[in-house]
């Protein structure tokens, strides 16, 4: 356990760097290219976005979790999957390299023929990397994939700005994803000393299908249900549109992710090394719990609150359409990092199937708001998927509930210091910052009034979580 502890809070330590480098280079990347590229250049990648997610899902196979799981895993299981992942990820792209006249046709617009021929070539790339990822994933190797992800960013990030600059607009955002994923997969080899061998005996994929088949499922609805918006934008509406609301969800993506990547490379091994001890998993869920709550809703509702002033200083007021959209996305993005780990706990204890089920349902309910509301405009639509995501926690806690027996009080008593005193400080520095006339000062007297009352007060009303946190980040360590 002390072992486990350790590994614990050095992944928690790099997840947490990691995660912050990882934003504040996407934040620079960003900035440049929102400046030189238009909102349709965002749109024509924005509609293609689904198919490449979709590959990349199915290619994965749900394997990572799946070897994770997998008690005494070996290197002929690891093999296995490497030679499924790459039978799959071929398939796919011969499949969408034949259909992309129709999706071209389906958008009405020519372009996305080629486009689709050229982004979803990362999903092949991508599947050469599935077993070395899965082999960093289970030995709980986050400093090597910390490394590995920022190496990858840095240089994507680069080649795209270049291209973008030389006019070659939305191939550059395309050709980002491509270099980011070749670099991933060199180095994934690179750190986990895995190679594969020559063997063809699949019989350990099928051992792992009745697990993995309902993790990909998930994933399917997942993938769905993030990019349901930019598909109906795209068919009704246009790629400016699809553009806007593409741009706004990015900077939601990133803020939240930001929480959610500092947990995902510890949570569901952790939670799958004390699964013997379900106080000892209530006791690890809840801690992380309040970590997370501590800092996901100061951040997102603060990122909302300045999301006019945000677009507009970083990527100029041609974006300013997008504002709002991001105001509203971040509202369910502060719950999101909630959800993700109660369902990696679930995935966790090998109740794929609980996971799989409450993904499709949340999935189905976004879908048919999406479709109902269309027509009311994209203001509406987004304002019921917001809805829909963060009372869909609420399932998730449920799921939780089975597994560990985390009540709903203890569950409220866990998030509320935090997202009460997160959003009276919101709304007081609104009503108390928004008439200043200078956007600069604005923002930043906004971000002021949330920030340092929110960890005075905290730190004055001797929250054990604020405490903890800043003894671990001086030691490197987790009290006892």
């Amino acid at each position: 356990m002390s072992s486990l502890k350790e590994k614990t809070a050095r992944g928690l330590l790099w997840g947490s760097l990691s995660n912050g480098l990882q934003q504040l280079l996407n934040l620079v990347i960003g900035i440049f290219l929102a400046r030189r590229l238009s909102e349709a250049d965002y749109g024509m990648v924005g509609m293609v976005a689904i198919f490449t997610a979709l590959g990349a899902c199915l290619q994965e196979g749900g394997f990572i979790a799946a070897l994770n799981k997998r008690q005494g895993a070996t290197h002929r299981d690891f093999n296995a999957v490497f030679w499924t992942s790459i039978a799959v990820g071929g398939t796919f792209y011969a499949i969408l390299f034949a259909l992309a006249p129709l999706i071209s046709r389906f958008y009405g617009v020519p372009e996305l023929t080629p486009l689709t021929r050229y982004v979803t070539l990362s999903v092949v790339i991508s599947s050469l990397s599935t077993a070395p990822r899965a082999w960093l994933f289970r030995h709980l190797m986050v400093r090597e994939t910390s490394i590995m992800t920022l190496t990858a960013l840095a240089v994507s990030g680069v080649v795209a700005i270049a291209m973008a600059y030389s006019g070659m607009a939305y191939w550059g955002i395309a050709t980002q994803n491509i270099v980011y994923i070749s670099i991933v997969a060199a180095l994934s080899y690179y750190f986990s000393g895995w190679r594969p061998h020559w063997e063809f005996d699949l019989s350990p994929v099928r051992e792992m299908l009745g697990f993995s088949s309902r993790l990909i499922v998930t994933n399917v609805f997942n993938i769905i249900n993030t990019n349901v918006f930019s598909v109906v934008l795209g068919k009704l509406y246009t790629p400016r549109d699809v553009g806007n609301y593409t741009q706004a969800n990015k900077w939601n993506t990133m803020g939240s992710s930001l929480i959610s990547g500092i947990i995902y490379g510890v949570a569901q091994p952790v939670f799958t090394r004390v699964e013997g001890d379900r106080a000892r998993q209530k006791a690890v869920l809840r801690k992380m719990l309040r970590f997370i709550a501590l800092i996901s809703f100061p951040l997102m509702l603060g990122l909302s609150l300045v999301a006019r002033e945000f677009i507009v200083i970083l990527i100029t007021e041609k974006w300013l359409d997008s504002a709002h959209i991001m105001q509203l996305l971040c509202i369910a993005g502060a719950f999101m990092p909630v959800s993700a780990l109660f369902s990696n706990l679930v995935i966790s204890r090998g109740h794929s199937g609980a996971y799989m089920w409450s993904t499709i349902a949340q999935c189905l309910a976004g879908l048919a708001v999406a479709l109902l509301l269309a027509r009311h405009g994209i203001h509406t639509m987004v304002s019921a998927y917001v809805v829909v995501s963060v009372l869909w926690t609420g399932v998730w806690l449920r799921l939780a509930h089975r597994e560990t027996g985390l009540r709903t009080t203890e569950f409220l008593r866990d998030i509320s210091p935090y997202l009460l005193l997160s959003a009276a400080l919101c709304i007081a520095s609104h009503f108390i910052a928004d008439g200043i006339p200078n956007i600069y000062l604005r923002m930043a007297a906004k971000v002021a009034l949330v920030a340092f009352p929110y960890v005075g007060i905290l730190w004055m009303a001797g929250s054990h979580i604020l405490h903890e946190g800043v003894h671990f980040l001086i030691h490197h360590e987790l009290k006892e």
